[in-house]
């Protein structure tokens, strides 16, 4: 598809058939590995961590008409950041999985703080819709809440 020049944004299946944590679906892209650890992807057919970034970020401006507006970090596009716990061009391959942000802005505003920023965090929002189980049994991928109170 790439080698066509088809528009290609990656993200997830979530919250169908996976988690919604883009470092899973990166990870794949990059290593060819399944959740299981087998190699399913040959070197190949597999992006490079700047590609794999490139499609979870600035490729998907094509599809909302936004290109040049949004998806990089350049002086005039939204200011959308995420400060990661380490660096993703850095870390071992397998431990990309393993990513997490410590600081996020949407729109210019924090929404999610945690680690040497935690004094940052907003307040929690409600879990959505009221019928949700997330609350009871916690998202994909995310430790479970306690069930005492």
């Amino acid at each position: 598809m790439m080698a066509s020049g088809v528009p290609l944004a990656a993200g997830t299946d979530a919250t169908r058939v996976s988690s919604y944590n883009p470092w899973l679906a990166i990870h794949w892209a990059v290593s060819g590995k399944g959740r299981g650890g087998d190699v399913i992807w040959q070197a190949a057919n597999r992006l490079s961590r700047e590609e794999a970034l490139r499609h979870w970020t600035s490729a998907g401006a094509w599809f909302s008409r936004e290109q040049g507006k949004k998806g990089q970090i350049k002086a005039g596009q939204f200011a959308d950041l995420a400060v990661l716990d380490r660096d993703y061009f850095a870390v071992p391959e397998d431990e990309i999985i393993n990513l997490e942000a410590d600081l996020t802005f949407t729109g210019g505003k924090v929404v999610h703080a945690k680690g040497p920023f935690a004094s940052h965090a907003p307040a929690d929002l409600p879990g959505l819709p009221d019928w949700s189980p997330v609350p009871m049994f916690g998202a994909p991928g995310a430790p479970k809440p306690s069930l005492v109170s």
